[in-house]
């Protein structure tokens, strides 16, 4: 396919700047990254690391002055050489592996996240459906992915002094992001008209690079378009329930015919999600137009579509009124009204409080493999969905280790293991050197992590001194008294109210005598964001927001605001334990804690998603009370599970050091934690398992339709 790109003026020594800056390849791989930092160090530092927005920036003497640099030429050069080696699809595992296998996988999910110069994720399902399309492209998996635009992304977190969090949503200038137009066989950008209701919404197709992975981004806000559809794709997950329905209708039906004007013809669909399950129904649609009866072209369908679901909770599972999605669908029935009571059946669900159109239900039944994301999820899935009899695999979330693991440590890996780990990532027992690892030398890393961790944070308190909303309190909480020395527990993910961000304040009196022990204190970063609309989770977020700047706890409790792909970054590279505290079995897989694990920090961790399948009794540490009771009992029980482990295990592993200061039992945990999860919840043992489990098979069975 063609390529537009708006190119800055550049050197002609140095002109691929411009096609390496808009291929998000660059951003895990450090090589890559080190040549934008070289470029203009204090610029990389004030754009957030995006290298689009930095060759803007950059003046010409500077970008002179790069191209006549002997040294800055020889990283350049060799970040390219690797750059190109990257695209050849020929040596892939994915080639080797499944030569005879042909054809391309089209990947839906309403977010992605895939670096934060393109903010269009919320959390853990965007970062998942990112390190699933970064791991495509590693292994070679022939992927393309659709998403939405979101021209006004997802919204900046501000905390005001009673704690409330507050929305701020900033338009963004795509012209400095990694986005192209993308352009169909003949040149021209592509565009695409979605029937909706009774009108006509037109969407624009852009398209973003990650390597060989290629996604496809919709974007309603488009001049021809009514300002009602110029909306549409304005806000992640924004709009109440007639806005959602109608974002789904353009993510699922719109992305199978973007799919089509661009002349891209999957041979295998994975819904990521049910926002994207009316990808079904589009090619139903399109297979009965083209003749076939109703079961043969839902058959059809099912044969070549795989479906993940991530949501062990009812209420997560969008749901619509069938008045509802009968309106806004009527425009897409066209000849088809014969079928119409056929297809709204396919949606049909009742979850207790009467039969409505389950996003869930419609791709579980138009998909022939679903898999739930780890083996609790499975079990809890089969259960919510047994009156589907649909099969249910497992297959646990894994994380991108190239894009999480701290720089420091990939090279202390280079020299302690080689640089061919990268490659053997998933091979269980090449990890068995971790544990020969020099003690001394990986308990003084670790404490650079959480050196720079807490740089970070100061660095942000500080910032906020200068704004006139912040006063000492807000610097506070931001941090600004916490010691690099100190045992650093962290908590960062979405505030919602399973998740009990307040656990560890069940007996305040009891954590404030942990917390400020003169001899062993321990200090808690949080971070994270409540969804817009729910109000339980903001007034969590708000206890604790009010724990962080009460004198109780002697400034050793802190939130970190506009938690972003940025922040968890240093904030799972640095906290030397991570805490999740879910209540039991609703969260699905969670990957926040193999992000902590593979940089070395312990889990604290309720037995549930994948800590239920991670812990070994010598990686970490899992928080059960044993209780079974209503919520109240179960909550009291963890608190004291949770304390117990705090004083007689946790807080004195990290203390007691040998003659050189090293806490030789608690670098045994760091050393276990890094050896067991990187083999077994790495994105690369995930990404084949997908490859292997639900690609293939969809590939072999069914046609191209």
């Amino acid at each position: 396919m063609e390529s537009y790109l708006p190119l800055v003026p550049l050197p002609a020594r140095i002109g691929r700047l411009n096609e390496l800056s808009y291929d998000l390849w660059w951003s895990w791989h450090a090589e890559a990254a080190a040549v934008f930092k070289a470029l203009d160090e204090h610029v990389w530092s004030l754009t957030s690391h995006n290298p689009v927005l930095l060759l803007h920036l950059l003046s010409p003497a500077r970008a002179a002055a790069a191209a006549a640099d002997a040294a800055f030429l020889a990283q350049y050069d060799a970040a390219i050489a690797r750059f190109d080696r990257s695209r050849s699809t020929a040596d892939t595992w994915w080639a080797q592996a499944n030569g005879a296998t042909t054809g391309v996988i089209a990947y839906f999910s309403a977010e992605f996240a895939l670096h934060r110069s393109l903010p269009i994720y919320a959390g853990g399902l965007g970062v998942l459906a990112g390190d699933h399309c970064k791991e495509a492209s590693d292994l070679g998996v022939p992927l393309v992915a659709v998403g939405l635009m979101y021209p006004k992304g997802y919204f900046h977190q501000y905390v005001g002094a009673d704690g409330w969090q507050q929305e701020v949503y900033d338009p963004l200038d795509w012209c400095d992001g990694p986005i192209e137009p993308a352009l169909t066989p003949a040149g021209i950008p592509c565009s695409i008209t979605v029937p909706l209701g009774d009108r006509a919404v037109r969407v624009t197709v852009w398209r973003v690079r990650a390597g060989r992975v290629m996604l496809y981004l919709l974007d309603t806000d488009v001049d021809q378009n009514a300002g009602v559809d110029r909306e549409l794709s304005a806000r992640l997950y924004g709009g109440g329930r007639d806005g959602r329905l109608q974002q789904e209708i353009i993510l699922g039906i719109g992305g199978v015919q973007a799919l089509r004007a661009l002349d891209i013809a999957p041979a295998a669909w994975h819904l990521n999600e049910g926002h994207a399950a009316f990808v079904g129904l589009q090619r139903m649609h399109d297979s009965l137009t083209q003749g076939l009866s109703f079961a043969a072209a839902l058959e059809l369908v099912r044969a070549s579509t795989v479906f993940t679901t991530h949501t062990p909770v009812p209420a997560g599972h969008d749901a619509f009124a069938f008045d509802l999605v009968e309106q806004h669908l009527a425009g897409c029935w066209g000849g088809l009204g014969a079928h119409r009571d056929a297809f709204l059946r396919l949606g049909h669900h009742d979850s207790g409080s009467g039969p409505l159109f389950n996003m869930t239900a419609l791709a579980m039944r138009t998909a022939g493999s679903v898999n739930a994301v780890s083996k609790l999820h499975g079990t809890v899935t089969r259960e919510m969905w047994a009156s589907l009899d649909q099969p249910v695999q497992t297959i646990t979330n894994g994380v991108h280790v190239p894009t999480w693991l701290a720089p420091d440590l990939a090279s202390f890996f280079d020299r302690r293991l080689g640089l061919d780990w990268r490659e053997r990532q998933d091979d269980d027992g090449f990890w068995a050197a971790v544990l020969e690892f020099p003690d001394d030398e990986l308990w003084d890393l670790r404490g650079v992590l959480r050196q720079k961790m807490l740089t970070f944070m100061r660095n942000r308190a500080r910032d906020g001194w200068s704004e006139a909303e912040a006063g000492p309190a807000r610097v506070l909480a931001g941090g600004a008294l916490f010691d690099e020395r100190t045992l650093t527990i962290g908590f960062a993910r979405r505030f919602a109210q399973y998740k009990r961000s307040g656990l560890i304040f069940h007996d305040a009196k009891r954590l404030a005598r942990i917390l400020k022990d003169p001899r062993r204190p321990v200090q808690i970063v949080y971070a994270g964001k409540a969804h817009p609309a729910d109000d339980g989770g903001k007034h969590n977020l708000q206890r604790v927001y009010r724990h962080a700047i009460d004198p109780e706890f002697g400034g050793r409790v802190s939130f970190v605001a506009d938690y972003d792909l940025h922040v968890a970054r240093f904030l799972v590279q640095g906290c030397d334990v991570w805490l999740n505290t879910p209540r039991k079995p609703l969260e699905a897989s969670g990957t926040s804690g193999m992000k902590a694990a593979i940089n070395g920090g312990l889990n604290l961790s309720i037995g549930d998603g994948w800590w239920a399948e991670g812990y070994n009794g010598a990686n970490g540490w899992l928080v059960d009370g044993g209780s079974f009771g209503d919520d109240d009992a179960v909550d009291a029980a963890d608190a004291e599970s949770l304390y117990r482990l705090l004083e007689e295990e946790v807080v004195p592993a990290f203390y007691e050091r040998d003659s050189r200061g090293v806490p030789l039992q608690w670098v045994r945990y760091v050393k276990e934690s890094i050896r067991s999860v990187i083999p077994h919840f790495s994105a690369r043992r995930m990404g084949k398992e997908y490859a292997t489990r639900m690609y293939a098979p969809a590939l072999d069975a069914a046609p191209v339709v």
